[in-house]
Formats: C-alpha cells, sequence, structure tokens
C-alpha cells in the first residue's frame, strides 16, 4: 500500500479521537517519505518516531523545525553523536554504557535529553531490553546521580509479537507493575507500550505514549 492509497489525515484524527487526554501518540515513520511525514504533520501531529539514525539524519534538516524527533529503535553507542544536537527523546536505553554516552554527547551539545529505559518482556530473542533488576541498578548507581544532561522520564516496552492477547496483556502488566514501583521515587511520567496491534491493551495497562506506524501510514513497503 502507497503513501498516497492511505488517508493518513483521517486516520491520524480517528487515533487522537479514541485516545485517553493523558496518553501521547508518537507517529512511527520509519521508511515513510517527507510527503507522508507532512501529511500527518498538517493533520495536528507533531511527533514522530524514527529507528535508524541514517533516516533521521536526512529526514531532519528537511522538515518542520517544530517536530519533536523520537528515537525509538536500538541505539548503537558510536551513532549517539549524530542526533544528539536535536533528537527529544530516546526510547531504548538498554544498557547503562549508553545512558552514559548520551548524557556525554547532550554535554556536549549543552542540552538535556530525554530517556526512557527499555524493559524486556518479549519472549523473542531479536528483541532488546534489560530485566527489572538491570534497570533498578542503573537508577540506584552513582553513576546516574551525576548524569546532568540525560533525564531519565519512565520506562519502554515491546510486547512478544503474537496474537495471543492475554500473553500480551501479562507482558504489558509486567512493565506497567515495575513503572508503578519506580514512578514515585525517579519522578517518572512516561510507560512508553504499545503499538498498532496492541495499544489498546496498552492503554488499558497504563501506558501514556504509543508508537503507531501501519494504522497511521500503511503498511511498509
Amino acid at each position: 500500500m502507497t503513501d498516497q492509497e492511505v488517508n493518513i489525515d483521517k486516520n491520524i484524527r480517528e487515533i487522537k479521537r479514541s485516545l485517553p487526554e493523558h496518553v501521547t501518540l508518537v507517529a512511527i515513520s520509519k521508511t515513510k517519505s517527507n510527503e507522508a511525514i507532512m501529511e500527518a504533520y498538517e493533520a495536528g501531529q507533531r511527533i514522530f518516531g524514527e529507528n535508524r539514525v541514517q533516516e533521521l539524519e536526512v529526514k531532519q534538516p528537511d522538515l518542520p523545525k517544530d517536530i519533536q524527533w523520537h528515537m525509538v529503535g536500538h541505539l548503537q553507542r558510536n551513532k549517539v553523536k549524530y542526533i544528539a544536537p536535536f533528537i527529544s527523546m530516546i526510547h531504548a536505553v538498554d544498557t547503562p554504557r549508553l545512558l552514559r554516552e548520551i548524557n556525554k554527547q547532550a554535554k556536549k551539545n549543552d542540552r538535556v535529553i530525554d530517556c526512557l529505559l527499555q524493559l524486556k518482556i518479549a519472549e523473542e530473542d531479536t528483541k532488546f531490553g534489560m530485566d527489572a533488576t538491570q534497570i533498578k541498578e542503573i537508577l540506584a548507581s552513582e553513576n546516574y546521580s551525576q548524569y546532568e544532561n540525560v533525564r531519565v522520564r519512565g520506562l519502554m516496552a515491546m510486547a512478544t509479537f503474537t496474537d495471543d492477547k492475554d500473553q500480551v496483556n501479562r507482558e504489558f502488566k509486567t512493565i506497567h507493575n515495575l513503572y508503578k514501583d519506580l514512578k514515585d521515587p525517579y519522578n517518572f511520567d512516561i510507560l512508553s507500550i504499545g503499538m498498532s496491534g496492541d495499544y489498546p491493551i496498552a492503554i488499558e495497562n497504563g501506558s501514556t505514549m504509543i508508537r503507531v506506524g501501519s494504522a497511521i501510514f500503511g503498511d511498509r513497503e
């Protein structure tokens, strides 16, 4: 399905109408053209997510400056420097070393970059993320307390890619329980769970941010 065959404006408006007020929509624009992104932009969308640094670098200069770009894919440490000047949020912080590098590059750019720590809840080996113990160790560490250029806003996760809604529900419950434990001590305000196929279940489990691509832009080519 091409960009032209999808009513992006209608999709954006319908999804936003269905969302509770406290849930933020991130439009996942990976592999999509600038024209498709502008159609979503003209429908009022301002937050877009990409999963590849190279694609972000190409798109960002040519699109409106009030777009908030979110890096939602796995991020290698050596690529952080390319997006540090403009990125609004990095969703998939999956190691202490990556968080340290983000702080370093944010400092070089005189910025504070919002981040989410990625919990691995899915069964697939291809999914990245830390377990609950590793996340708690990062937050309690002396290094973390000294980071002045990153602001960890909460947690992110991806459920197993499955039609078993009970399994997805269980996985989302797992991260929501951890989020509730950490929310007050660390001033968390974002739980980024839910994508095109499962965001209603995520919202039932406390999601405050959903990452939706195909339900807006159509299937990837």
